[in-house]
């Protein structure tokens, strides 16, 4: 079993920056694969970025040139970087490790 942690959730404007964080119980995540997804009200949750094992990366295309997802093996971390942030990426950002994983989900909101 693998517990996630979110954090860096909150409300910002719109133009503004947030830095999700989530980091697991275990040690060896540099074995899998680590995204983010995102559900908003009503809306079915989709996969915002993913990063292998090797470090490469996809993103959902809306977000693209605006968010990066980065890990650190280390230190069982998973990050996504949101910059530029609009209305329409309001939603619960979930961290999940090797599509088996979730975790609690941490807010982000961005309005004026």
């Amino acid at each position: 079993q693998v517990q996630l942690v979110e954090s860096g959730g909150g409300l910002v404007q719109p133009g503004g920056s947030l830095r999700l964080s989530c980091i697991a119980s275990r040690t060896f995540l540099g074995d899998y694969g680590m995204s983010w997804y995102r559900q908003a009200p009503g809306r079915e949750r989709e996969l915002v970025a993913r990063i292998t094992t090797d470090g490469r990366s996809n993103y959902l295309d809306s977000v693209k040139d605006r968010f990066t997802i980065s890990r650190d093996n280390t230190k069982s971390t998973v990050a996504l970087q949101m910059n530029n942030l609009k209305p329409e990426d309001t939603a619960v950002y979930y961290c999940n490790v090797a599509e088996k994983w979730w975790g609690q989900g941490t807010q982000v909101t961005v309005s004026s």
